[in-house]
């Protein structure tokens, strides 16, 4: 199979230093830092990454389940949310919730539904992520 990768640089303290994060196709190189991590500064982190990374898989995995089952997508969009808090053992990512419509002809929410919960059971990351609780809100459009 395939292997993919990612390159980060930190130089200097936790709260005052910088940081890098590339990856190797090129999409993106762009900093991070404390403040854009754990506070509102300018930069991305590793969560938002977690959370682009998921709504991309799920999305691909919901098209393809979709297709599948006869019913080819006019567009999906997803929206994730990767929550960080505070636990007993540290920091950890304790829920994603992913809010996800679909325009799709030809089908009924209840079928939508249960590609809608097929793709997330079944998404590489997702499985990945299975530690946090993954929540999906998932609506048809017509």
């Amino acid at each position: 199979m395939t292997n993919r990768s990612a390159e980060a640089v930190w130089e200097g303290t936790l709260k005052e230093g910088k940081g890098n994060l590339k990856l190797s196709s090129g999409a993106f190189d762009g900093a991070y830092s404390f403040t854009s991590r754990f506070e509102e500064g300018t930069g991305t982190n590793p969560e938002e990454l977690i959370a682009a990374a998921e709504a991309g898989c799920f999305t691909m995995a919901l098209g393809g389940a979709l297709e599948r089952a006869g019913f080819p997508v006019t567009r999906l969009h997803t929206d994730a949310k990767v929550s960080l808090t505070k636990e007993d053992a540290g920091l950890t990512i304790s829920k994603i919730e992913l809010v996800t419509e679909g325009h799709v002809p030809n089908i009924d929410d209840a079928t939508f539904q249960e590609k809608a919960l097929e793709a997330k059971a079944n998404c590489i990351i997702s499985r990945a992520l299975s530690s946090a609780e993954i929540v999906l809100t998932a609506t048809l459009v017509k």
